[in-house]
Parts: structure tokens; sequence; C-alpha cells
């Protein structure tokens, strides 16, 4: 027989089962705008972190902060449901605005309430409206995913992780996984649209080239170092349009997601102060596809760095799961059963999925409400109605896998 608390939270009193709650469209949505308002920038995600574990606590479920600050609501592990609390930097104006809306009127929103950011209105209608805009950073990456997760979590009592640090160093992600056993099933959040699953990311490693050179006259024709780096990123790149393995392909023969990609992110260069050298540095990010792994990507590094050196930080590995699991097939009838034609995807990205994927080794799949396409920008905003969608979405997916 289920018991219910004083927040209508209910538990089975003869095994000690996990609580669940109901929790309304209208709450669900004052959920993701009290978390949208919240600024949670990576490093600055306390704030935000506590307005979710109030969320968990109002509704009898166990919860707490762990050591590096992630959200952790521990309960049914059949299931654990985790998105990132933390969001890139940026100033979206956050306030609500109908379907027609764009970037210029959510702006305008703001200035007529005299520069400050409009959440929640004053009479609480715009909140419900059938085709209101939540405007703001983060409410697609990831804030949408996270606080749909959230609601599903306590309407099925399955397990929740808020992570931190996910848009630099996956810091949260990597905690997790070093203090905590395996789920049977991991569900990411990230945008993918209501309607459609993440199956695949490429991987990631980052390195940093440096190269020194003597100081010299401009008008010789020796390279100097900043020349040396300059040429050291087109040979990389040059040396990743040809195909690292059997099966794999490169250049115009393969998807973005079949590919390796070299993104130099940073560039530091010019005369010592003492004045004796020329000197460079180049941070360069590179994404793995399937197939290929980072010892592939450091040996054809290697093979063109004729000056200078690279170090290469930890890698995290592709993830791909099969379109053809009970994970895929659970969430393909849970999106038509909310009235969508599903969809899979792989993104040529990386995520904390893909860390998941290789330390638990269980189903890992990603899924969130929000159109990735408005990541990071600064039209960022989530359409109420899709994440209603993907709260029932998660919620019948969670229910079916327990």
């Amino acid at each position: 027989m289920a018991n219910a608390d004083a927040t209508g939270a209910t538990a089975d009193a003869a095994d000690g089962g996990v609580a669940t709650a109901d929790v309304s469209a209208a709450e669900a949505r004052e959920l993701v705008a009290d978390l949208v308002a919240t600024p949670s920038p990576t490093g600055e995600e306390a704030a935000a972190a506590e307005r979710l574990a109030a969320f968990f606590e109002s509704h009898g479920r166990e919860v707490w902060l762990d050591d590096v600050g992630n959200v952790r609501a521990p309960a049914d592990d059949s299931v654990l449901l985790t998105s990132h609390v933390d969001t890139v930097p940026g100033d979206v104006p956050t306030c609500l605005t109908n379907a027609d809306a764009n970037l210029t009127d959510a702006e305008a929103v703001v200035n007529d309430a005299g520069g400050d950011d409009v959440t929640l209105p004053t009479d609480g209608t715009a909140l419900v409206d059938d085709d209101a805009l939540l405007w703001g950073r983060g409410s697609v990456d990831a804030t949408g995913p996270l606080a749909a997760m959230a609601v599903a979590a306590v309407e099925t009592g399955v397990s929740f992780v808020g992570v931190v640090g996910e848009e630099t160093t996956s810091r949260g992600a990597h905690h997790l996984v070093a203090d905590r056993d395996a789920p049977d099933v991991v569900i990411n959040g990230e945008p993918s649209g209501w309607s459609a699953l993440t199956l695949g990311y490429r991987g990631f490693v980052a390195a940093t080239y440096e190269v020194a050179t003597e100081a010299a006259h401009s008008s010789l024709p020796d390279l100097n170092a900043v020349e040396h780096a300059t040429a050291w990123v087109e040979d990389v790149k040059d040396a990743f349009e040809s195909p690292l393995g059997p099966g794999a392909s490169a250049g115009d023969d393969a998807s973005v997601f079949e590919s390796v990609t070299v993104k130099p992110v940073m560039v530091d260069a010019g005369t010592e102060p003492g004045g004796n050298a020329v000197t460079a540095t180049v941070d360069c990010q590179f994404r793995i596809p399937p197939g290929v792994d980072a010892d592939d990507i450091e040996a054809t590094v290697d093979k063109v760095t004729k000056r200078g050196v690279v170090e290469f930080g930890d890698a995290i590995p592709p993830h791909v799961a099969s379109p053809r699991s009970e994970l895929g097939r659970v969430f393909r009838t849970a999106i038509r059963q909310a009235g969508g034609d599903p969809s899979l995807l792989r993104k040529t990205g990386t995520a904390d999925a893909n860390l998941y994927d290789a330390a638990w080794n269980c189903p890992v799949a990603t899924y969130g409400p929000g159109d990735s396409t408005l990541d990071h920008s600064p039209d960022e905003h989530l359409v109420l109605a899709d994440y209603d969608r993907a709260v029932a979405v998660l919620e019948s997916v969670a229910s079916d896998l327990q």
C-alpha cells in the first residue's frame, strides 16, 4: 500500500520504495523558468543547484550536493536521468513571449521592464500559455533538459544527477563515474528536440603545440615560430584528409560525424620579453569519430610535427549506441504515444554521454527538449509546449524501464 506524506509524495511502505510525487504542468514550467533565471555559468552553479535540490526536497526525495557540487538524488537505479547544471556564459534576455516573438521582441520585453529580466509575469498567465517561449541562457543547453529530467525523476522514482562543469572539463561527470556504481541505463540530458533521440557523439582530445626560434630581423627569410605554428596547423589538418584505418573515411567522402576535425582554439605568439626568442603556442581540439581512437590522433600528429613539441590531454572516446536496442525501442514508442514522429540523431560534438558509456558499459542515450541549433546563441529559447512533451516522454520511458 502506498502512503502519502505531507508533500504529496508516496512510497511503498512494504519494501521501503523511493517516494514518487505528482508534479503539475504549471509547477514543471515554473521549475525550468526559475532555473533559467538563475545564472549558472561553469564554476558558478551553486544557486541553480540549490534550487534544483529544493525541488526534490519539496517532493520527499533524498538529495544532496556532493564534493564537486553535483546534485545527487539517488533512487531506483534501473534508470539514471542526468543532465548538466552549468551553462556557457552569455547575456540572453530572460523572459516569456508568445511563439511569434523574435530576439528583438524578447529584448523589448526586458527593456520595458526597466532592464530587469522578466521570468514570471506578475499575473502568472504567460507561463501556462500554449504558445509560450522561454528565453534565456541555458533554456536549450541544457537547463530545459535538466528540468524535464528532474520532473520525470520525481514522478517515477528513478535516480537523478545534475552535474557541474560539462561545458568545460566535464568535472562533474568525471567525479560521478568515479564515485558511484553503474546504473542499469543512463539517459543523458541534452537538446535533441522532443521527438528525437541522440545515439552518437564523436570523441574529443585537446593538444597544445609549442615552438620557439631565435629572434631575428623580420627582413630575413628564415621561418620564425609564428610561421612554424601556422604551418603546423595546416599540416595537421591536411594529415586528417586521409582515412586513418580500415573502413574509415575522410575528406569529401566522409560525413562530419565520420571525420576527424581539427580546430585551433587559441594562439599566443610573439617575441619574448628579453628579445632573444620568438615563441608560439597553439591550443588545438580534435573531434574523434567512431573507429578512431586518441592513439591514432596522436600518432598522426607526431608524424607531421617536424619542429616543436605537442602535449595531449586526456581523451574522451566516441560514443555510438544501437538504434535497435531496447532503450531505442522504448523511446520510439514513448515519442509516438506523445504524438511525435521519432527520429534518431548522431551529433558531431561530444557530451558527458561519452564518459558514461566508457566508464559504466551500460546502455546510454541522450534526449531532451530544445532546438540544438540555438545552443550558446544570443537568441536561445525553449518552446514550453515541447518541454511539456519531453517530460511526458521521459516519464513514459522511465516507467517502462523500471
